[in-house]
């Protein structure tokens, strides 16, 4: 669960850099042997190949740049990438009285023995469009449905993190990728990362999917998320357990806050503050809110704590359990073992018992990766630098989806 962070700096002149003509989509070599995916996040043009490479389109160490419009590969002047013709069907369909957004991705010579998936937003308020996945998966032999969330893009409504609500538009995009794709596929279900594994399961539930596939997403609430990111980040530090304990007293009294939606807890949020504030673990705290709240003074907390750190309507203590053992469909769980925005432990005990209840259900796990199956290397205070997504998720998440599961992925373990 990610979200949005404004900083103010000092402005400093920055030169005007136009933008890149090479378009945004589905590439392959000149060669045919490679595919990779052309985005423009944010006014910069990046790839993403299938087997996880990715970085900024001209960059110092990038295998392509654009040259006169086209994408050619680095230190080549002769032929260009060519761009896949990919068949885009846009669409707008209904929600709760909201317009929605959609458009269908299929490859050039999908037969009707290809899947189509449907994805599941994170907490991004970005265009799926503009991310890799609709592409790597369209190189990969699937057919692709993505919408704009509510409140983003070309769809109508007010941005939201209430998984109810987003479950619902989820279905509703499923009805119409069936309906535009009929006749044209084998079997359809969902793919959802981060965010989206909250999300995409209870969608399941109202809709009769074959398939459900969460990246990097957990099985436990976003109090529980803020519980496990604070422990996971001291873990890091080399906590004692007695830090740790002090730990949960914190997040226990952030928990209060959020769940009352600041109207009770002030009292013994004061009290872990004078209890634990003069503690060099307790200043390091971030969290995904329990840093921003011991940052704010008690005055600001009962004045705009809501406005800050409430108002997206999240379920704050969602019970991803409830919606599990009812989805009927076959589930594919994908973890980064080393996740410090989700972290995996809980998740993992929690999947592994609906498995052994009857679920049909298969987990895989990176190591070595952190949010969003990034690999990264540690400098000696702790921080991470990100690199690339790691080889062989891409091609584990579209042949699980494809029923084609074969030999290895990278360093995948099945759980």
């Amino acid at each position: 669960m990610k979200r949005l962070s404004i900083a103010l700096a000092c402005a400093t002149f920055v030169p005007f850099t136009p933008l890149l003509a090479c378009e945004p989509g589905l590439y392959r070599s000149p060669d045919g042997s490679a595919r990779v995916a052309v985005t423009r996040p944010a006014d910069r043009l990046r790839y993403t190949f299938a087997d996880g490479r990715r970085g900024e389109v001209g960059a110092a160490e990038s295998p392509l740049r654009c040259d006169r419009d086209q994408l050619v590969g680095a230190g080549d002047r002769s032929a260009p990438w060519v761009r896949v013709a990919l068949n885009l069907t846009e669409t707008q369909f209904t929600s709760h009285g909201q317009s929605l957004h959609g458009v269908l991705i299929e490859p050039p010579g999908a037969t009707a023995a290809s899947p189509l998936v449907v994805l599941v937003h994170g907490s991004e308020r970005t265009s799926p469009t503009t991310g890799s996945y609709p592409y790597i998966l369209a190189a990969l032999g699937l057919r692709v449905f993505a919408y704009d969330k509510r409140g983003t893009g070309q769809s109508e409504g007010e941005y939201t993190q209430n998984f109810e609500l987003l479950a619902d538009d989820a279905a509703a995009a499923f009805a119409e990728a069936r309906r535009l794709a009929a006749g044209r596929f084998t079997e359809i279900g969902y793919f959802g990362g981060s965010q989206g594994g909250w999300v995409a399961p209870l969608a399941a539930t109202r809709s009769d999917p074959q398939f459900v596939a969460v990246g990097f997403g957990l099985m436990a609430s976003p109090i529980e998320e803020d519980r496990d990111q604070v422990l996971t980040e001291l873990r890091g530090q080399g906590a004692s357990a007695q830090v740790l304990a002090a730990a949960r007293e914190v997040t226990d009294a952030t928990a209060t806050l959020v769940r009352s939606h600041f109207t009770e807890g002030f009292d013994a949020l004061a009290a872990v503050k004078a209890r634990y504030g003069d503690s060099s673990w307790f200043r390091s705290i971030r969290g995904e809110y329990t840093g921003g709240i011991l940052a704010s003074s008690e005055a600001d907390l009962r004045r705009i704590g809501r406005a800050r750190f409430d108002n997206l309507e999240l379920i704050w203590d969602y019970d991803a359990m409830a919606a599990l053992p009812r989805v009927r469909a076959r589930q594919l769980w994908i973890l980064a073992e080393e996740d410090r925005e989700a972290p995996p432990s809980v998740t993992l005990e929690r999947l592994s018992r609906v498995r052994r209840d009857g679920a049909d259900l298969e987990i895989y796990s990176f190591p070595g990766t952190d949010h969003g199956m990034v690999e990264y290397t540690r400098a000696p205070d702790g921080s991470r630098s990100y690199g690339r997504i790691t080889d062989g998720y891409f091609r584990l998440l579209a042949d699980w989806i494809a029923g084609r599961i074969s030999g290895r992925y990278g360093r995948a373990r099945q759980r």
